[in-house]
């Protein structure tokens, strides 16, 4: 069952990416980049077992960041791109001081959700705070790394569209490396035995390899759609 939520949860996310940038164009990828770094951060905090791992919830929601800033450095440029990366790190810094707000307030006699919500959110500082300094690094990282490999490439063969999959898998594999590796260190280390550790920091990269793959033809859907729209505009 976990596999077939974890498939489903690809489809639909890059979907909704997808769905985001015809609808809205680049404000509509903003937004996913906004909801997508919150949303992680509390659905890190879940572990499951799926395809014979340990894995933690998230990975899906923040490959897709990824996907965001890939789209409008394709589509939109560099600058958009970085936008994006910003406007996550202000997302997730209102959250954290929003969620630690909530804790500091007197329940009435009757409430029963509290505890639930401490439970939670007390937890997710740590989370947040080692998220918003990986996803600085990486996305910051993976956003230079693809125009590196762009500028390669087109020097290299004098074409701007060709090896597209490449600057995407060639940016955003290395860069999830980088996510995987810091977020593991950072969030878990003397939470979980070393074993779990590596099982964690195994199962993250495998998932962020997977969804990497899997989001090269939405990135070519979208510059697609984006040539489509440029041609509109032109007659």
């Amino acid at each position: 069952m976990n596999e077939l939520l974890l498939i489903v949860s690809v489809v639909f996310i890059y979907g909704v990416v997808l769905l985001a940038y015809q609808l809205f164009g680049k404000a509509g990828l903003y937004a996913v980049s906004a909801v997508a770094t919150v949303f992680a951060n509390i659905e890190v905090l879940i572990r499951i077992n799926a395809f014979g791992m340990v894995q933690t919830l998230g990975n899906v929601l923040f490959a897709s960041t990824f996907l965001v800033t890939d789209i409008l450095s394709e589509c939109e440029g560099k600058r958009a791109a970085n936008k994006a990366v910003y406007i996550g790190l202000f997302a997730t810094l209102f959250f954290l001081g929003l969620s630690a707000s909530w804790l500091c307030f007197v329940p009435s006699s009757d409430d029963t959700l509290l505890p639930s919500f401490r439970a939670i959110f007390t937890a997710t500082p740590r989370i947040v705070c080692a998220s918003l300094i990986v996803y600085a690094v990486s996305q910051i990282f993976d956003v230079w790394l693809y125009h590196k490999w762009w500028a390669f490439t087109e020097k290299k063969f004098g074409d701007k569209k060709r090896f597209l999959w490449l600057r995407n898998n060639g940016s955003t594999l290395v860069s999830q490396l980088i996510n995987s590796l810091l977020f593991t260190v950072l969030a878990f280390v003397g939470t979980c035995d070393f074993g779990t550790l590596m099982s964690i920091f195994g199962s993250g990269y495998v998932i962020f390899v997977f969804t990497s793959l899997l989001d090269t033809p939405i990135l070519y859907l979208a510059r697609r759609h984006k040539t489509r729209q440029e041609l509109l505009n032109k007659r």
